[in-house]
């Protein structure tokens, strides 16, 4: 099985890395009816609400840049496959000068650093969205929470040690390498990014978290997942960035889109579908 996917963005080649999938329980997905999980399933031709976990390599302006590094072992098995995705997209660690961090949940960031808390990327800055920084550098941010929350608090803190000697901050907006400038998605997490790549005319847009099931959250945006940690701002960011996606017709990725995880999506019955690029 192949673990990668990759276009050209105007100069720039990306490659989609999928580091693994799992399959969610109803459950995640509060205030929804299970009955209603069960149709949009079918109409999606999906017999379990499937996620992936995705990277994604960009070669551009001489540079080698790695966004989002997935769940390294956290998951089981079916996860942590983002060397082997690395090995089959021609990179190497030691090759990636520049990761950026679309927000600090686990899911992104634990391939950052070995079990034992060290760099994995020996040769790349990390630039973090400033907001992201601020909440989670701070214990007191996260350490009265559930036992979920502090988990997520002290894997940021240690991505964020081990890269305190070459972090980077980016503000919403800004631009954090050549044709790459950061989107502001807050509501999945506080500084909760996406980003967008602009070269030779064209553009892609990843969209972070907005969508974790697509077979879901797509058909229909008012869908909230357990992991928004501000389930309100998170829909409307879904709700907003989804429209004008399907007004714009960009092209479009994210961290949990299935294979080959490049998009187009379009207006379909009161919601949203994906469609073929």
């Amino acid at each position: 099985m192949s673990r990668t996917a990759t276009r050209m963005i105007g100069d720039a080649e990306v490659t989609i890395l999928t580091d693994g999938g799992i399959s969610f329980s109803a459950d995640l997905f509060p205030g929804t009816e299970p009955g209603h999980i069960d149709a949009l399933l079918s109409a999606a031709g999906k017999s379990e609400i499937e996620t992936n976990f995705n990277a994604v390599l960009i070669r551009a302006g001489g540079r080698i840049i790695l966004a989002d590094a997935g769940p390294r072992d956290l998951f089981g098995p079916s996860c942590g496959f983002l060397p082997e995705a690395l090995k089959e997209a021609g990179a190497t660690p030691d090759q990636i000068e520049l990761l950026f961090a679309t927000h600090l949940h686990p899911d992104h960031i634990a391939g950052m650093i070995t079990p034992d808390g060290a760099a994995v990327f020996a040769n790349a800055e990390l630039v973090v969205p400033r907001r992201e920084y601020d909440f989670w550098k701070d214990p007191a941010n996260t350490e009265q929470g559930n036992e979920t929350v502090v988990q997520w608090g002290q894997m940021a803190r240690a991505v964020l040690s081990a890269y305190a000697d070459r972090l980077k901050l980016v503000d919403d907006g800004g631009e954090f390498a050549p044709g790459l400038t950061s989107l502001d998605l807050a509501g999945h997490t506080p500084g909760h990014s996406g980003w967008r790549l602009s070269s030779g005319g064209a553009q892609l847009l990843h969209v972070g978290d907005i969508v974790h099931a697509p077979a879901l959250q797509v058909a229909d945006p008012e869908i909230s997942i357990v992991f928004d940690m501000d389930i309100d701002l998170a829909r409307t960011a879904r709700k907003r960035l989804l429209d004008e996606l399907a007004s714009d017709g960009a092209l479009f990725t994210g961290g949990h889109f299935l294979h080959p995880a490049f998009h187009k999506v379009e207006r379909h019955n009161g919601g949203y579908r994906l469609a073929r690029p």
